[in-house]
């Protein structure tokens, strides 16, 4: 929670449009720090812009975002990040042709010395420090995702935004993953995931939201009952 008993992310009644079409349709979504909340929804649905937003890569065009129950929407991204909000986009974003060390040393403009980020990366991702003279674009799937999560998490932020964790990789690999971002939420990050396969996050996720062409038609406890509202809402029968 922000200051208050806040979440510690909010968004309420936010639009989103691209050259004049709205995406976003009054989106309401709050994340408590500590907790992990699933974005769900088919593709086209509006779940990247909804994360865009939320990291003031793109500008709302209506409604709040609130960060600690400030509103900063039209924040610019480079603010939000020194506030605490961090973005991990689909495809990884790695530079494959450095090395994992310099890939992490390219965090040292955060402040932290190249000691610290390289021992906070391989505390929590051993693999990394038996592969730090390798580059990048030679690590697996899941190691390129881990490296993009070391890098991410070297800003300590307080919310941590993921799109499409487990593109691309085994189920195996994904719930590994998954269970990582667990371990991120309960040292009291606020995490929102994205992802189109919700047996992916489901197992880990504290509250989920249905995107459903721009409007969230359900959210709440992913129990049992969640499945059955998804099929309908993915196969177009839900109104």
């Amino acid at each position: 929670m922000g200051a208050g008993g806040e979440p510690l992310l909010e968004l309420s009644g936010v639009r989103a449009a691209y050259d004049g079409i709205t995406v976003l349709h009054g989106v309401d979504l709050a994340v408590d720090a500590g907790r992990v909340v699933a974005l769900l929804g088919p593709n086209g649905a509006g779940k990247t812009t909804t994360l865009k937003v939320a990291a003031g890569v793109h500008p709302p065009s209506g409604g709040r975002l609130l960060l600690g129950g400030r509103d900063v929407a039209g924040a610019r991204a480079g603010d939000l990040a020194r506030a605490g909000v961090c973005l991990i986009p689909e495809g990884r974003g790695v530079f494959p042709n450095l090395s994992v060390r310099d890939n992490l040393w390219m965090m040292t403009f955060t402040g932290r010395t190249r000691a610290e980020i390289e021992d906070t990366a391989y505390t929590r991702f051993p693999v990394l420090a038996d592969r730090r003279a390798q580059p990048a674009g030679t690590l697996s799937g899941g190691e390129q995702q881990m490296l993009a999560l070391a890098r991410g998490l070297t800003t300590e932020p307080a919310v941590l935004l993921l799109d499409e964790l487990s593109m691309g990789l085994a189920p195996l690999v994904v719930a590994d993953l998954y269970e990582r971002v667990a371990d991120i939420a309960r040292e009291g990050v606020a995490v929102l995931v994205v992802e189109q396969f919700a047996t992916a996050v489901l197992k880990i996720a504290d509250h989920a939201a249905v995107l459903v062409r721009g409007r969230v038609p359900w959210q709440g406890h992913p129990d049992s009952s969640l499945h059955a509202e998804l099929s309908s809402y993915y196969l177009g029968s839900a109104p």
